[in-house]
This record gives structure tokens, sequence and C-alpha cells, in this order.
């Protein structure tokens, strides 16, 4: 299973939103480029940098940043603030390894064909973040219509191959991550799935890892310390590994 750092980006700094509520933010550091290597002297494979000034439609797209962060050598998955298939030509032109789609997909799922046949589906990951089941939009500030069930099968259909689920209810909240909601989706739509929103302890990796689930994003336990990203690392590749 691989285990994805979150960078989330706002203002110039690396912040953390709890349900992604923009009033309750927590700023982590002003430096999100020495937070990326940091990641990657402590052995990350991945970075997740999500630029929530775009998500939220307060700001431009981070591009600059995200392009010093893939020149560090890291694959990096870039999302937020997406809204158009050259918006998503940009970041991948910006050095991400691959784009985050979520409110230019749930608004218009016919063009998840069209992003696979231009960029290739090792490029696209479809985000459905979900509040009790059902997928929001737009900086996850409103619901859409259909369950994150419903729009993974029409993704899949479409050659969508990744998806990103988020339980909003548990983002930044550090209550556990939801597991069975995230197995289910993988079993119901044929996607691989990463799992991101309220993994607080290893025990959390360990249990994603043997529900056979593709990737986890994990920001607000390593940035409190609640585990080392080596720890996480360990126990995500199945090593024997104490919490502590």
């Amino acid at each position: 299973m691989i285990l994805y750092p979150a960078i989330d980006l706002r203002g110039g700094k690396v912040v953390r939103l709890v349900e992604g509520d923009p009033r309750n933010q927590t700023i982590y550091s002003d430096d999100p480029l020495e937070v990326a290597r940091r990641w990657q002297d402590a052995g990350a494979e991945w970075l997740h940098v999500i630029n929530l000034d775009g998500a939220l439609e307060e700001a431009a797209t981070n591009r600059v940043m995200l392009k010093k962060i893939a020149d560090l050598g890291l694959p990096v998955q870039f999302g937020g603030g997406l809204r158009s298939l050259e918006d998503a030509a940009q970041a991948l032109d910006s050095g991400a390894q691959r784009v985050i789609l979520g409110t230019l997909l749930v608004e218009n799922p016919s063009l998840a064909g069209s992003a696979v046949q231009r960029f290739g589906a090792e490029r696209i990951v479809a985000a459905l973040d979900s509040r009790d089941g059902i997928v929001a939009v737009r900086g996850w500030q409103d619901s859409s219509d259909r369950s994150a069930v419903d729009l993974g099968k029409r993704f899949a259909g479409e050659g969508i191959q990744v998806a990103l689920y988020t339980d909003i209810a548990r983002d930044g909240a550090l209550g556990g991550v939801n597991i069975e909601a995230t197995q289910q989706l993988a079993q119901q739509t044929g996607l691989s799935v990463m799992a991101s929103g309220g993994v607080a302890s290893l025990s959390d990796v360990v249990g994603l890892r043997a529900s056979g689930i593709e990737g986890v994003v994990i920001g607000q336990a390593l940035y409190q310390g609640l585990f080392t990203l080596r720890e996480a690392l360990a126990a995500a590749h199945g090593a024997a590994q104490k919490e502590g």
C-alpha cells in the first residue's frame, strides 16, 4: 500500500482544516518546500499536494510551488481548483505526476472519458469526497446529488482506474479512518481506491492495508506527531512496527 503524506497549501502556508471548514484551520508551516523535503528525507514515495486556495476558489492555483515541490524528485499527485481539462494539463506540465479531479468530473461526468483519453488513466485520480455517502464539491462547501458509489461506477465505465475517497466528517478530526466505506467503494465500483480522512493511529494504516486498499493519505496525524512517517511507511508496507 502506498502512503501519501499530505501538503495542503493555503495562502502560501501548509495548513490543515477540520472537515474541510476554512474557518477551522491550523497552520503548520510557512515553508511548504521545507515540509516536502522533510517528508522526502523521511522516506516518502509520493506526495499528496492540495491547493486549497483553488479548491475554495479564493486565489490562484499554486503552480509555482507545485513545480518547486515536483523538482525535488518525488512523484506528486496534485489537486484543488482544477476546474477544466486545461487546468489539469497545466498542473501536469508544472510537474504533477497525476492530477486529482473532483468538482470537474462530478459536475461533468462525461469529461472523465475525455480526461483518460487525453492524459492516460495512470495520470488521473477521481475524487469522491463524501459526507454521509453523498459527494461534495467546490472545496467540500457544496453537496452534489450523487453518491460516491454511483459516480464511481460511472467513472469506472469511462476508463478511470483510481479514486480518492475522503470521509469528510472524519477529515482532520483524528477519529479513525472509515475502512468499511472505503473497502465497499472499491468492491462496488472496481476502482483502486485511496483512503483519506481520520487516520489517527498505525492501526488505521494496518487495517487499510489488510483490506486491500491501494493507498492512504495522511495529514493531521503526521503533523501532530502521533506517529512518524517512517513508522507509517513500515505499517503500510507490512513491516513489524511498534506504535509510540
